[in-house]
């Protein structure tokens, strides 16, 4: 689904994008209801009930999840009063789910940008679980969103362009179905650190690393 957005297109940055899990939706100039579990959602989830929400806002994205074990709402917008940057990369724990968030930005010319905006419009125009906004004034100034999914998890790419910056910021988020297993090597790793912090002892901690 591709949109006009009516209203200006304002010069933001892409360093301006900030991040946001939880909170409350925000007024939105086009939103798309996906079904998990319905016949033309193939591929988002089909054993897990409830809805998924693409929500274009004036300064980006937000995407709702009401399904499973929990609801999920995360936010990457131009927020007043914020001033964190867009993280590279997020894992938490949410109502149930195994959330994680990557992002990066692209750095193009011109005539790559140009190019490439009208390949992901493309891309979303004929998508059945997509929505794309573009604002008036310049046919690369937009931002998209893509859904998909398999039986346990649900994902969403998103790409919101700065042409002129010349910098398209990709987002990639995924929400996976806590398992019983999961849950019980939780608690069993909970109980572990517990028992060693009764006994005065130290476990090793985990050594950061790159992927």
């Amino acid at each position: 689904m591709l949109t006009t957005l009516q209203t200006s297109y304002t010069d933001t940055r892409a360093g301006d994008l900030a991040w946001c899990l939880g909170g409350e939706p925000l007024p939105a100039l086009a939103v798309r209801d996906l079904r998990l579990d319905g016949p033309d959602a193939p591929g988002l989830g089909s054993t897990t009930r409830g809805t998924l929400q693409l929500r274009l806002l004036g300064a980006s994205h937000q995407v709702i999840l009401a399904a499973g074990p929990g609801e999920c709402l995360e936010t990457v917008a131009c927020l007043p009063g914020r001033q964190t940057p867009l993280p590279a990369r997020v894992a938490k724990q949410v109502a149930g789910w195994e959330y994680e968030f990557a992002a990066r930005i692209e750095e193009l010319p011109p005539h790559i940008f140009a190019a490439r905006a009208q390949e992901l419009l493309a891309l979303v125009e004929g998508h059945p679980r997509a929505l794309a906004g573009v604002f008036p004034g310049d046919p690369s100034a937009f931002t998209a969103l893509v859904a998909h999914g398999d039986q346990n998890r649900v994902l969403w790419r998103t790409w919101h362009a700065y042409p002129q910056e010349g910098r398209l910021v990709c987002t990639r988020s995924s929400l996976t179905v806590r398992t019983v297993t999961e849950s019980t090597e939780s608690a069993a790793s909970a109980a572990k650190t517990e028992s060693a912090e009764s006994a005065g002892t130290t476990l090793p901690s985990e050594t950061n690393r790159t992927d």
